[in-house]
């Protein structure tokens, strides 16, 4: 048995033992596992600055700082264009922290210093809980770019007359993409240092020289801007009051170059974004799994310099954005981890009930659900507004999808229990509010608001699917403009799914027809789904796990020997059966995926469009093929570029989470060498691609198939040569937030 799983597993048991005896306090209600507060003013924008350690531990480096955020017209510093971090670094270690002051600021006065080191406030000052949070959208044939900011705020201490407001503007003159920019400084800093967030509680405001994009002080404002009051989204009722999402749709026309977006809520601290160019590609990230499983120290994967286990591998995505800005962030499931939702004292009476027949029968009770509601708030809030997720999701405009076996704000493999179990009260709330709250953070969508007419709705790149079998939802699905050349479906494989289906007629034809109406233009099409559709089958441990003579899952139902964990909490099933039955692979979903492979072959074939895959899911990187079979040995293979059936499935997990145990990684590496003939009938091979020739450090790599470290994967269009570049950032060090890349290629078609 791996020690780390040993571990993990002995302090969730732990937790589990101290949350499964709840108690009401004087009032009469229970005490939350997670209830957060909103901001205190001083914190917001929030005012905390360190000075620089004397004797720094060696870590990773910040990237380049955004110092945009300064009043427009400050003076520059006698530091010419360094900033707090660039001096901290170079000088700490000489002369200590008072050297580091007095060069920065000796040569300016009271007023100066003033207006170099206050932190913008918002006016009407709003009280935040979360954001802002940017979302892409798409872009019209008209080519104005579409996306929306949102923030929570709590009413008690937030002013709304006027109404919240997010002002934005731009040069459209200025070519953001030809700046100069920081060189990278992330193989030689000392620490990290995140730039100031509005709602981060921990945010530092470090003071820089107010230096443009373009190297020159600002000379007067931008030639456009635009100002846009909040539409009322949706009104959290909770015990501390209540808290009012706000959301505004953000319009840009675009250029013939990208542009840098400024933008602030109501005249606070000053955030930025990038738009591409009317003709370019965007660049963009994509990631999975942004938290810890239940029992796993965060600790454990915190680097010298970081405040966080969560932050190393964000830092790394922040300081390439830094130095080429991503247009897009492209989360592929598991934005945030919700386990601990069972640990909430109301749910623990129905948690802690040992037959299957009572938990399916439990009544739900009003304060059971009020309980359920206030966890997701509290937990989004938390998640969404802290670290440097914080600082990607403000900056960044995020496409976000549920993952198909597992996306943390429901249930583990919600949708793959039987119908009984699905169907029940509590279970059923808990995955149906997490849907909820998924559509409302992460997609800024509330139904009841925006309706389910597609054609109506506020963010053109929706598609309405079929009503969700156990969620009072349809699902939604997303078609993106990624650039002239290149387009990403998220496909919702989670509203509809049940035991033996992961989307039905319905969503798959709404999503074929929208598909076919994309420009001829378009060569790539980027099919993001939650798991891996070409990855090592796991047939015989699902087998064996379903197994009736399985004796562990029978001693697991008796809490013999220790084996109570063998078995989920919810039907006395084994622990990983639910995950297997979600997989793509699964034995109930094998005819499914072997349709869906084939109808986008078809589709690759009559748009002349490459198809290819992103995933996430299994806490490891991998990249699968699927490819023409050549039946005749003698007979060269078609090259990829001439071969319609060629789809790369690109698996980038996780940037948070830990990797498996070393022997499940090498029990896939075993499985990933296997052939698979499930598609030989329709002149389709499937294969795992060997691209892990070397490990991080160089040496021999234990799976030349599967890399089991934390990693996520930078994403653009190669113009000299029409292909998708994908480079897979693999943690070089465990918690030092450093990645070096592994790079596969999708050729764009050129069969005839």
């Amino acid at each position: 048995m791996d020690n780390p799983g040993w571990h993990a597993r002995h302090r969730a048991q732990k937790d589990e033992a101290r949350w499964n005896a709840p108690f009401r306090g004087p009032d009469g209600r229970f005490q939350p596992v997670e209830e957060i507060g909103p901001m205190a003013e001083p914190f917001v924008g929030g005012f905390n600055l360190p000075p620089p350690s004397p004797n720094p531990s060696v870590g990773p480096p910040p990237p380049p700082k955004d110092v945009s955020w300064l009043k427009p017209g400050a003076r520059a510093s006698s530091a010419g264009n360094a900033s707090w971090s660039e001096i901290s670094r170079t000088e700490s270690t000489v002369s200590g922290a008072n050297n580091s002051l007095h060069s920065m600021f000796a040569n300016m006065s009271a007023v100066e210093r003033s207006n170099n080191l206050r932190v913008a406030r918002m006016s009407p000052y709003l009280q935040f809980m979360a954001g802002p949070l940017l979302r892409y959208d798409t872009v019209t044939e008209r080519g104005v770019w579409r996306g929306a900011a949102m923030v929570v705020t709590a009413d008690a201490g937030s002013v709304y007359e006027p109404l919240p407001t997010l002002s934005y503007h731009w040069d459209p003159n200025r070519d953001s993409g030809h700046v100069k920019r920081h060189l990278s400084t992330r193989q030689h800093g000392k620490s990290f240092d995140l730039g100031p967030h509005p709602a981060d509680p921990l945010s530092n405001v470090s003071p820089a020289s107010p230096t443009h994009e373009n190297g020159d002080p600002h000379a007067g404002p931008d030639p456009e801007q635009r100002s846009i009051p909040g539409q009322e989204l949706y009104v959290y009722y909770g015990n501390g009051g209540t808290f009012t999402f706000w959301r505004f749709m953000i319009e840009i026309p675009l250029t013939s170059h990208e542009m840098k977006i400024h933008y602030t809520i109501n005249n606070g601290i000053e955030l930025a974004f990038h738009v591409p160019g009317r003709d370019q590609n965007m660049r963009w990230a994509a990631y999975s799994c942004n938290g810890f499983s239940a029992g796993v120290n965060p600790d454990d994967f915190r680097g010298p310099g970081f405040k966080s286990g969560y932050d190393p591998v964000w830092m790394d995505l922040l300081a390439h954005h830094a130095e080429q800005p991503f247009h897009a962030l492209v989360g592929g499931g598991d934005q945030l981890y919700c386990d601990s939702i069972i640990r909430e004292p109301e749910l623990q009476d129905w948690v802690t009930q040992t037959k299957p027949e009572a938990k399916r029968n439990y009544v739900l009770t009003e304060e059971m659900r009020l309980a359920i509601d206030r966890f997701y708030f509290n937990h989004y809030c938390q998640s969404f507004r802290s670290g440097a997720f914080a600082r990607a999701n403000s900056t960044i405009p995020m496409l976000n999808m549920l993952a198909d076996a597992l996306d943390r704000p429901k249930i583990d493999g919600f949708g793959s229990y039987p119908e009984d179990l699905m169907k029940s009260q509590v279970f059923g709330t808990i995955g149906s509010r997490g849907y909820f709250f998924f559509l409302l953070f992460q997609c800024f969508i509330n139904v009841e608001v925006d309706g389910v007419d597609d054609l109506q709705h506020p963010f053109k790149s929706l598609i309405i699917g079929g009503n969700g079998p156990y969620v009072p939802f349809p699902s939604h699905s997303f078609l993106s403009w990624l650039g002239p050349q290149v387009h990403i479906l998220l496909l919702d494989c989670r509203a509809e799914r049940k035991l033996d289906q992961v989307c039905s007629k319905e969503e798959y034809k709404a999503v074929f027809t929208r598909m076919r109406s994309v420009p001829h233009t378009v060569e790539h099409l980027v099919v993001q789904i939650g798991i891996p559709i070409a990855y090592p089958r796991m047939v015989f441990l699902e087998s064996a796990l379903d197994s009736k003579l399985n004796p562990l899952v029978a001693l697991g139902r008796n809490g013999s020997m220790g084996l109570s964990g063998f078995v989920n909490k919810f039907n006395a099933d084994a622990e990983l059966l639910d995950d297997l039955n979600d997989h793509w692979t699964a034995k109930a979903h094998k005819k499914e995926r072997n349709w869906l492979i084939q109808e986008l072959q078809t589709y690759a074939l009559d748009r002349h469009s490459r198809v290819s895959f992103v995933s996430g899911d299994v806490h490891c990187a991998a990249v699968g093929v699927f490819k023409t079979w050549v039946k005749e040995k003698k007979k060269p293979a078609i090259g990829p570029s001439m071969d319609h059936r060629y789809m790369v499935n690109v698996t980038t997990s996780a940037i948070v989470n830990t990797p498996p145990p070393n022997g499940v990684i090498t029990m896939v590496s075993a499985l990933s060498s296997k052939t698979h003939r499930t598609l030989h009938h329709a002149e389709t091979d499937e294969v795992m691609i060997p691209i892990f020739e070397k490990d991080t450090d160089g040496s021999q790599p234990k799976s030349k198939y599967i890399m089991g470290r934390r990693n996520w994967c930078s994403i653009r269009w190669d113009h000299t040569t029409g292909d998708i570049v994908w480079d897979i950032r693999i943690e070089i060090r465990k918690g030092y937030g450093q990645t070096t890349g592994y790079t596969i290629r999708s050729p764009p078609p050129r069969w005839k």
